[in-house]
């Protein structure tokens, strides 16, 4: 799939209109439903295809948060050969009572991978308690920017958010199609 026709498809699969409240406690008249794309191991695969040129040079480990960016992760780990680690919102209270779950990330270049942003703050939770346990990260990637002030308030936190889409763009997409009709 190119870049467009995967834009139009990730829309059409999981733009839903109504009455949402957000992680942010926003409430939105759209959603982007992630588990309808990641569910679809087509667009997944896909997607995971097209992330894999925004990787950063000197990428070592590939972070994927609880628990929408952990599939995203996976299927970006299988397209470029990077180990993953799966992080958890807390640590669990048993067994290994680990938030990160994988391979040993001290000191190690960990770039963070989620599926939808809207304001970040899961991912600036999920970097602060990362980086407590010695991960150096710079970057973040995701599938979907929603331009709800994601970018900026990483900034706050020296991370460069990467998208593979805009908001705007996915409705840009649908919007061509239908003017195409």
């Amino acid at each position: 799939m190119k870049t467009i026709p995967l834009a139009r498809t990730i829309y059409q699969t999981c733009n839903l209109k109504g009455t949402f409240l957000l992680r942010s406690g926003k409430t939105s008249n759209e959603y982007f439903d992630k588990y309808l794309f990641e569910s679809r191991p087509d667009l997944l695969d896909a997607i995971a295809g097209e992330m894999a040129a925004l990787v950063p040079p000197g990428t070592e480990v590939l972070a994927g948060l609880e628990m929408g960016g952990i599939p995203v992760a996976v299927a970006l780990s299988m397209k470029t050969r990077l180990p993953v680690i799966f992080v958890r919102k807390k640590a669990k209270e048993y067994g290994t009572r680990k938030l990160a779950e994988g391979m040993d990330f001290k000191g190690r270049r960990v770039t963070v991978v989620e599926d939808v942003v809207t304001t970040g703050g899961a991912i600036i939770d999920g970097v602060k308690a990362l980086r407590e346990q010695g991960a150096v990260i710079a970057d973040v990637l995701c599938v979907i920017d929603r331009e709800s002030g994601g970018p900026e308030k990483l900034k706050e936190l020296d991370l460069r958010l990467t998208s593979l889409f805009t908001a705007t763009a996915l409705r840009e997409s649908e919007k061509n199609r239908k003017d195409l009709i």
